[in-house]
């Protein structure tokens, strides 16, 4: 070993080594220090050896190193260690043993991997068909205003809350998601946001059918009706519609509603 690789920090040996293909060589470094319960690297050294050993396909290995890590409740490595628990899990499909290592990230508390942990929650819970849970993971990851995650999870959620039948949490969702100033993706948010605004439009144009007396009102509110389903892919529910207007008791709803359905052709 030369003068300079002596005085050189074991960590940067340790990374060194690992960088030119010397895994086994790394390995032993970072070993050394990780059982050395006194030394300030220990943490980080963990977190490398797990990464190190996982490249050496020592899975086992590198998910002891990472709760050595963890153990140490190290607010910056403990969380790295959590993280790579937990993706090791996810690439086993040990879905519940990965869920569990997300909530470590959690307990952790480190601010800047809370977006990750709940995006990932969310991304389980949807394997297990948890709409709830998904749902909550997704409201937890915008509640941390993560530029990275706040375009994603408020995309996520909208859909689903549509599929629902719950547009108007979709277009709260969209809109708080639009005020942000670092938001992406503000195109797809946008276009969701005007796919709830029209089933938005459905529901009350379907109440004032329901409910009012006036037949001009009502024959503009079937018309609106009718004319606005298609846009979301609800031909049937159009055509059925324009039948009730069309077969209304009142004639001369009835006849406004024929002009109105005719005046386009």
């Amino acid at each position: 070993m030369t003068t300079p690789e002596l005085d050189a920090p074991a960590l940067d040996i340790a990374r060194r080594l690992a960088e030119e293909g010397d895994l086994d060589g790394s390995a032993r470094i970072l070993a050394e220090l990780v059982a050395d319960p006194d030394s300030p690297d220990r943490a980080q050294a963990a977190v490398g050896l797990a990464v190190v050993l996982d490249e050496r396909g020592d899975v086992e290995g590198a998910r002891r190193a990472a709760r050595t890590a963890l153990a140490t409740g190290h607010p910056e490595f403990a969380a790295q260690a959590a993280c790579h628990l937990a993706g090791s899990y996810e690439r086993e499909g040990r879905l519940d043993a990965a869920r569990q290592a997300w909530q470590e990230v959690l307990g952790v508390g480190n601010a800047a991997y809370l977006p990750l942990a709940h995006m990932a929650l969310a991304r389980l819970a949807a394997a297990d068909g948890d709409a709830g849970e998904v749902e909550r993971a997704l409201r937890e990851a915008l509640a941390t205003g993560d530029a990275d995650v706040v375009s994603r999870a408020a995309q996520w959620l909208a859909e689903q809350l549509l599929e629902q039948g719950r547009p108007g949490e979709a277009a709260d969702v969209l809109e708080t998601a639009l005020s942000s100033p670092q938001v992406d993706r503000v195109e797809r948010l946008r276009v969701l946001l005007g796919i709830a605004h029209l089933e938005l439009a459905c529901t009350q144009f379907a109440a004032a059918v329901e409910e009012g007396t006036d037949p001009d009102t009502g024959a503009l509110a079937i018309e609106l009706l009718a004319r606005t389903l298609p846009l979301r892919g609800r031909d049937e529910e159009a055509e059925a519609v324009w039948r009730y207007g069309l077969e209304h008791p009142d004639e001369y709803l009835a006849d406004q509603v024929r002009l109105r359905m005719n005046r386009d052709l």
